[in-house]
């Protein structure tokens, strides 16, 4: 279909409609628990932000890099310190500005993608998982000085409204989420996601052919941090009500990579499918295990159980069907659609 506007055909701003009427309008009249909110819907947002940015350096530009928890904690950081030590500074300027200030590490971590590639430059991206985390707890500056080691997180202030309530900051999350995943998109779909993928595909070719793999590289690595680093910022104010280095850890990483490699390599929605899966699977675990087993099933074993899927479904992914859950989604999509259309026909 040909775009009319921008880079977005007519059906994918239909879509978009539909989207943001359920997010913005079906969920709050419907959903009225809080629990849904604090845990299900805000850091599935919050992680599908910051997995849109690993999917910019790993899925669209091919390199492994691993460290986007220690740019998410860059971003909480900065964003904390903005607000406590800027006078009358708007959350969403914070925002933004720590953005930037994970994107200054997102280049300087990804100088190596420039000599290094594959597993070489993995290690070299998760130095800056540890190197993060050790300067933050290394100067007590960025924690306020605080020996307790737990910040507190200030309440998101919008032009003089406090954002204190659940359906407040699921609503905030929307509004920052809904353009950062649509400009996402237009990259993506533009000259600059083809370069991306020029590098990805045959980065010695791409050169010949004119592609800057300097600029190009250090470009995904910048806008990658940069959607980590507000999304970690988002996720410290809304998901986590505090700040503590440890809440950013390794795990957190993986966790990011996970959802990027079921939801599907190379797509922005599967970002948001992955995210879903790895969120929802635990809680639906332990609902069999409560409900239906009736607390038979130790909860070790149920943890054992998840790990033990996703790392199935991790290798079965990446051997028969690299684009994850969106590309199943699409395919189930066109099967039901055409199924409907036949059974008109025959009517």
């Amino acid at each position: 279909m040909k775009p009319i506007f921008m880079t977005y055909t007519r059906g994918d701003l239909i879509n978009l409609a539909i989207l943001l009427i359920v997010g913005v309008v079906v969920i709050p009249m419907t959903v009225t628990s809080g629990y849904w909110y604090t845990s299900i819907l805000i850091p599935w947002l919050c992680l599908a932000l910051a997995t849109i940015g690993q999917q910019i350096i790993m899925g669209y530009t091919g390199q492994l890099a691993l460290g986007a928890a220690g740019f998410m904690a860059a971003g909480a950081f900065a964003c904390f310190n903005l607000i406590l030590r800027v006078p009358g500074i708007p959350f969403v300027g914070a925002l933004l500005i720590s953005g930037l200030i994970a994107s200054a590490f997102g280049i300087l971590f990804g100088l190596p993608s420039l000599r290094v590639r594959g597993i070489y430059l993995m290690v070299a991206t998760l130095a800056s998982q540890f190197f993060i985390i050790w300067m933050i707890d290394k100067f007590g500056w960025f924690k306020n000085y605080d020996s307790s080691g737990i910040i507190t997180a200030q309440d998101i202030v919008i032009m003089g409204k406090p954002f204190t309530s659940p359906i407040e900051m699921y609503l905030v999350i929307v509004a920052i989420v809904t353009p950062m995943t649509l400009l996402a998109m237009n990259m993506a779909r533009g000259s600059t996601g083809r370069n991306w993928m020029s590098v990805r595909d045959m980065d010695i070719a791409a050169e010949s052919m004119g592609v800057s793999l300097l600029k190009t590289k250090l470009q995904a690595f910048a806008i990658s941090s940069f959607y980590c680093g507000v999304a970690g910022a988002l996720f410290a104010f809304t998901y986590l009500k505090s700040l503590e280095p440890v809440a950013f850890d390794i795990k957190l990483s993986f966790k990011v990579l996970f959802m990027v490699i079921l939801g599907g390599l190379g797509t922005i929605n599967g970002a948001f499918i992955g995210a879903a899966f790895i969120l929802l699977f635990p809680v639906l675990l332990n609902y069999i295990g409560n409900n239906v087993f009736h607390g038979a099933i130790d909860a070790t074993i149920i943890s054992a159980i998840e790990q033990v899927v996703f790392g199935v479904l991790m290798i079965i992914f990446m051997i028969y069907e690299p684009l994850g859950m969106a590309r199943l989604w699409e395919t189930t999509k066109v099967k039901i659609f055409n199924l409907i259309n036949k059974k008109k026909l025959n009517e």
